[in-house]
């Protein structure tokens, strides 16, 4: 029988266009429980490898007849070894090309909508560990916005696209994966703003990205504009562009709302947290669009495959944001924290420029799931 490869941007076609998918996971099963590939209409089983190495057939029942079998591991040699096992006893199957590793890096561009004079909004989605950045284009000029280590990726887009990116903006210090923004603009000459109170540590030079600044991007004037909303750092800043779309970074999720203790900071923060969700954002129009810089569970996917909801739908259905007692709140996003993402505090050490990381050490660093989120 055969065995094929399948791609991590094949993989997310189907995740997005919700098509079904069996996965044998064979890594450990810690790991498989900390962190999957998730899909609406995936199926899974986890088995290690090492229980494999002496035959399959005792699993072969288990395998669909009727759907892409697809074999993953960590980065890519026990799932090809197991596949061609499988595929020696008689079953087509794939193995997913680079493993994990490829899944957690590769991010998928959707355009969220058109801007004013023919501007464009275009949304990273990053499928494997739920971050999302995004691209302003307009007339030629372009704007990233929390994007992640990917350098390439985005200066290749926009030269896709013929646009020159003039701007790179972080909403805030991240803790959960590691940024590109200082490195686009380091590769494109452009300015990059970061909020000065999430800045005291840095060792490099950027723009101060403060409340009230705004950036006009391409002759069309398409504002990005800042919002202070502390609470997941103290310097968190959102950005209102085109006065049609929120971009909340991790402040306010579709699902969740963020957490303010990767700092170590939570009994402090926790109040500017809630002021900015129930204070600065309910002062905003409730037609704007919210566009988060993560999502935590796959069903905060649209069908297109944007992650993306109405403010005012949010203040309706997110739990997050109807929690009328302040202790509470201050319980829930305290005391009833998930577990803090993978190396958090090296991720932080890299953001400010104080530590300068291999690949190899970047791609440990990030491993896992989304958890800057509280739900």
């Amino acid at each position: 029988m055969t065995i094929n490869k399948m791609t991590a941007a094949q993989v997310a076609r189907k995740v997005i266009e919700k098509q079904p998918l069996f996965i044998l996971d064979v890594r450990n099963t810690d790991a498989y429980e900390d962190w999957k590939i998730e899909g609406q209409n995936f199926e899974y089983i986890n088995i290690p490898y090492f229980e494999l190495l002496d035959g399959v057939d005792e699993i072969l029942p288990k395998l669909p007849s009727n759907q892409d079998v697809l074999v993953v591991c960590a980065k890519e040699g026990s799932s090809k070894m197991i596949a061609e096992m499988l595929s020696d006893a008689g079953r087509d199957v794939f193995y997913l090309e680079g493993g994990m590793k490829s899944w957690s890096s590769y991010l998928e561009p959707i355009k969220v909508g058109d801007l004013t004079g023919g501007g464009e909004l275009y949304q990273f989605v990053r499928l494997g560990k739920g971050c999302l950045t995004y691209m302003v284009i307009s007339e030629g000029e372009a704007a990233v916005i929390d994007a992640v280590r990917f350098t390439d990726i985005f200066t290749n887009y926009a030269k896709e696209k013929n646009a020159e990116i003039k701007y790179v903006f972080d909403t805030h210090l991240h803790a959960d994966h590691i940024s590109g923004g200082r490195h686009i603009a380091e590769a494109t000459g452009a300015t990059y703003y970061l909020p000065p109170k999430d800045a005291d540590e840095v060792v490099f030079e950027y723009m101060p990205l403060e409340d009230g600044v705004t950036v006009k991007v391409g002759a069309s004037q398409i504002e990005v504009g800042a919002l202070y909303s502390p609470g997941h750092t103290i310097g968190s800043t959102s950005f209102i562009v085109d006065s049609k779309y929120l971009l909340t970074g991790d402040i306010l999720f579709i699902d969740s709302i963020g957490r303010p203790d990767l700092a170590g900071l939570a009994e402090d923060w926790v109040g500017d947290l809630r002021e900015t969700l129930y204070h600065r954002y309910r002062e905003l129009a409730e037609d704007l669009i919210v566009l988060p810089a993560h999502f935590m569970i796959i069903q905060e996917l649209n069908e297109d495959g944007t992650v993306a909801k109405r403010l005012g739908d949010l203040f309706a259905q997110n739990h997050g944001l109807n929690i009328e007692s302040e202790d509470e709140f201050r319980h829930i996003v305290t005391d009833n924290l998930p577990p803090q993402p993978n190396a958090y505090q090296q991720i932080r050490q890299v953001n400010m420029g104080k530590v300068t990381p291999d690949q190899d050490e970047q791609i440990e660093m990030e491993i896992g799931p989304n958890r800057c989120a509280v739900r």
